[in-house]
């Protein structure tokens, strides 16, 4: 991703891990900072600039877990990484909307899609 933003004419500037969002981790209740993947600036054909925050996650980490009879201690897990992604994405949402930005989370696919058209 990093080096299509580098060869992609149209992005202005591109930053990872460049800033933080403050969330509540429903894990603890605690206040954590997530450091959202990538930052974007693009320019629009309306002679614009859209900015992007743009988090990279496997696709497995998108979805639920499904359920299973047993709850073991991978599925626990998975429910817990789960549960923080959701909380974090929320944050992110509303931090994007106070300031006109779009939030969105790539998968492995979506990425080798994009990168690739």
């Amino acid at each position: 991703m990093f080096k299509y933003c580098d060869q992609t004419p149209g992005v202005v500037k591109w930053a990872s891990e460049e800033f933080y969002i403050p969330y509540v981790s429903p894990k603890d209740g605690q206040r954590h900072l997530y450091f959202p993947d990538l930052y974007l600036e693009v320019n629009t054909k309306a002679g614009t600039v859209a900015k992007f925050v743009i988090e990279i996650k496997p696709k497995k980490e998108q979805q639920p877990p499904k359920m299973r009879a047993r709850k073991s201690r991978k599925f626990l897990t998975e429910l817990s990484t789960f549960a923080v992604n959701q909380a974090k994405w929320k944050a992110a949402e509303a931090y994007c909307k106070e300031r006109g930005w779009t939030f969105f989370v790539l998968n492995e696919d979506q990425i080798f899609d994009r990168v690739h058209r």
